[in-house]
């Protein structure tokens, strides 16, 4: 059964809240977001730092087809809560995008499936409308579309 990432953009707010269900036990689901090994698979970067605890830190960097570095990804892990929740930073360095906050939060829907609630927020309206204009729905849904069919493989 194949899986859609939803995204819901309420006209005049600075949020977006992104929800995929996965048919992955929430363990595995969680480890996809903790594990450098992982993380770089499906979202196919190099884990610079990952820092997973309460003020900890992240650092990502993705690079194009030549080995050039396309963009670096950093931020800071507010709240930490395994197989519950991560509320963290997200910054694209070398962009004109300011950060934004990311509350993810982590629920089992049965033994073998998984929920994953994404709430993003912007500095502005304008911002979260600039960011959606970006090919993002269909990236964010490319990139669980991976990280289903690699955690399976570990499954």
């Amino acid at each position: 059964m194949e899986r859609k990432t939803k995204i819901h953009a309420e006209d005049g707010r600075q949020e977006l809240v992104i929800t995929r269900e996965f048919d992955l036990p929430l363990e595995l689901l969680f480890k996809a977001y903790v594990m450098p090994e992982i993380v770089e698979q499906w979202m196919g970067t190099k884990v610079l730092k990952l820092e997973n605890k309460k003020h900890g830190s992240y650092q990502f960097e993705t690079s194009g087809p030549k080995g050039n570095v396309a963009f670096v990804a950093s931020g800071v892990i507010h709240d930490f809560v395994p197989n519950q929740k991560i509320t963290r930073t997200f910054e694209m360095e070398g962009t004109p995008f300011a950060p934004q906050l990311e509350f993810l939060e982590f629920e089992a829907v049965s033994e073998g499936s998984s929920r994953l609630t994404m709430h993003i927020v912007y500095k502005s309206v304008a911002l979260r409308d600039q960011i959606l204009q970006l090919p993002f729905a269909q990236g964010i849904n490319m990139a669980h579309n991976r990280l289903q069919e690699i955690v399976n493989q570990l499954n």
